[in-house]
């Protein structure tokens, strides 16, 4: 199978359908080790994928940065440029298409997600309110259900990667898209 991971520096999502055999690429404007476009995911988007899973930037699309909607009309252009993006991704004529952001705040309109899941359902205790917008796929399952449940990336020091670090997926949801949808 094709897969796109879009939106993905870390590579941790395209490392697990690798590992599965899959022909995994990621694609972010920032730089990553193995199979890796860096630049703008539409330059690669009509390639033939069988799969994608995309990541878009969240920051004016969701509950958590509705802060930095205030006060500013670019703020709120910016909002619009991101549902753009994200509408854009969820367009594409890809046969199965995951978009995963977390909880999006109702001014940025985007489709209702299909589901909402959290990282201690795949065997991290952490929580992490995360939506997936399918397209043909099923919906993920729990793997590994653990307790001690913390708000880790709620709580994350503020600094120059606060961002980059919040963004990197769950190992264990890598992994699940890939033995589940791979």
């Amino acid at each position: 199978m094709r897969v796109l991971v879009a939106c993905e520096f870390s590579g941790r999502v395209r490392d697990a359908f690798l590992a599965r055999g899959h022909d995994a690429y990621s694609c972010d404007l920032l730089p990553s080790n193995g199979p890796h476009y860096q630049g703008d995911v539409f330059d690669v988007a009509y390639e033939g994928w069988d799969l994608m899973i995309a990541h878009p930037p969240c920051t004016y699309l969701c509950n958590s940065g509705v802060r930095w909607l205030k006060n500013s009309n670019q703020r709120v252009e910016n909002m619009w440029e991101a549902s753009k993006f994200f509408q854009k991704l969820w367009c594409l004529p890809i046969p199965k298409i995951c978009i995963e952001n977390p909880i999006p705040h109702r001014y940025g309109n985007l489709p209702k997600y299909t589901q909402i899941i959290q990282p201690w359902q795949f065997g991290h205790g952490e929580t992490k309110a995360t939506c997936l917008w399918l397209k043909d796929l099923p919906a993920l399952e729990p793997t590994r259900v653990v307790k001690g449940r913390k708000g880790k990336i709620h709580l994350m020091s503020p600094g120059p990667d606060r961002g980059r670090l919040r963004s990197i997926t769950y190992q264990g949801i890598a992994n699940a898209f890939a033995a589940q949808w791979g």
